[in-house]
């Protein structure tokens, strides 16, 4: 058997409770410690995940030698501090989304990982369900054919966050989605974001990012903390198919739509022009069979499978700083009411693990 990987989880709020049962019921680690500033809050949780040991102070915990990773589930303004510490420890570290609070800090979190050689994974959970990577699968195999368009509807009556805006919170799970099935990944050169806060909260609670996508392709994502209704949806519409994802519809996440518009060329005067050869293509509906299985789950795997292969990891850093590359963007756009803002490039990963 392969020796289990030894993990402590930091952060015991809000998500920290998901990623500690998931470590703690993973083959490949073992869940050594809960560390959070609030010694009770960590107490209630390592009690739930087997007594594991309580710790209150980072320091202590990064000079521990029985620890080879740890999972950063904070708020994302402490993301930069705690992973460069971790990783001046010698520590693998994974990361919940955002990657962290601007691009610049999550770049210097991407070069220190590269330079020590340890793996810095960001937690892109949904690129770990079962429905996205099928998603991922027929995007990539030509299934749907070349990409027209994507629509990502994630609405619900959510929790306004105090520090963040609607983008900054729901945003990074579509963009990071839409990154991850995209051959290539995300690279838009320029976002428009659109917000409103008719609440007076003094944020976006209400959001809409335009991206222009590879050969006049767009993606355009709605996120809303004000509906009653909740929706997790997305389109992607290609050449060939479209594709339907229902996040909320367990009897049915995916259908595959062999429909859509073809546009014929016609000749006139010797110039080719998009005539008026239209013709409506009405086929097969289908639906993948999908197994069941926690995403998170998949994710401990992947972290634990890289730092074993010594490789980058699906949801890598360089996939975090593209995603935030679209989120400082639309935040410029914001400010320039709702006008086109440039996303900065060169959120490629700067070297491989050594």
């Amino acid at each position: 058997m392969t020796k289990q990987l030894r993990i402590a989880v930091v952060g015991a709020g809000y998500w920290g409770p998901n990623l500690a049962r998931n470590f703690s019921n993973s083959p490949d680690w073992e869940l050594m410690a809960i560390c959070d500033l609030d010694k009770s809050r960590a107490e209630r949780l390592a009690q739930q995940v087997g007594g594991v040991r309580v710790v209150t102070d980072l320091a202590e915990l990064l000079a521990s030698d029985d620890i080879d990773a740890i999972a950063v589930a904070t708020p994302a303004r402490t993301h930069h501090g705690i992973a460069l510490a971790a990783l001046a420890a010698g520590k693998h570290v994974m990361v919940e989304k955002p990657l962290a609070d601007t691009g610049e800090r999550g770049r210097t979190m991407v070069d220190t990982a590269v330079a020590e050689g340890l793996v810095l994974m960001a937690d892109h959970t949904y690129c770990y369900t079962p429905a996205v990577l099928k998603i991922r699968e027929l995007v990539q195999e030509g299934a749907l054919g070349d990409i027209l368009f994507i629509d990502s509807v994630r609405i619900n009556l959510g929790l306004i966050q105090p520090d963040v805006d609607v983008f900054w919170d729901l945003a990074p799970h579509d963009l990071s989605i839409i990154d991850f099935v995209l051959p290539g990944g995300l690279k838009p050169t320029t976002v428009s974001a659109h917000g409103a806060d008719p609440l007076g909260a003094g944020k976006s609670c209400v959001g809409y990012l335009v991206l222009p996508l590879a050969n006049g392709a767009m993606a355009h994502v709605h996120v809303n903390w004000l509906s009653p209704t909740k929706i997790r949806q997305m389109v992607i519409g290609g050449t060939k198919r479209t594709l339907v994802w229902d996040d909320l519809n367990p009897q049915q996440r995916l259908s595959v739509y062999d429909r859509g518009v073809d546009l014929g060329l016609q000749a006139l005067d010797g110039v080719e022009r998009n005539a008026a050869t239209v013709s409506y293509r009405l086929g097969d509906t289908w639906s993948p069979a999908l197994p069941e299985r926690e995403a998170l789950g998949g994710m401990a795997a992947e972290f634990a499978a890289s730092i074993r292969e010594k490789r980058s990891p699906r949801t890598d850093g360089a996939a975090g700083l593209r995603v935030l590359s679209v989120l400082e963007a639309a935040s410029r756009s914001l400010e320039g009411g709702g006008s086109a803002a440039a996303v900065s490039s060169g959120a490629e990963l700067v070297g491989e693990l050594r």
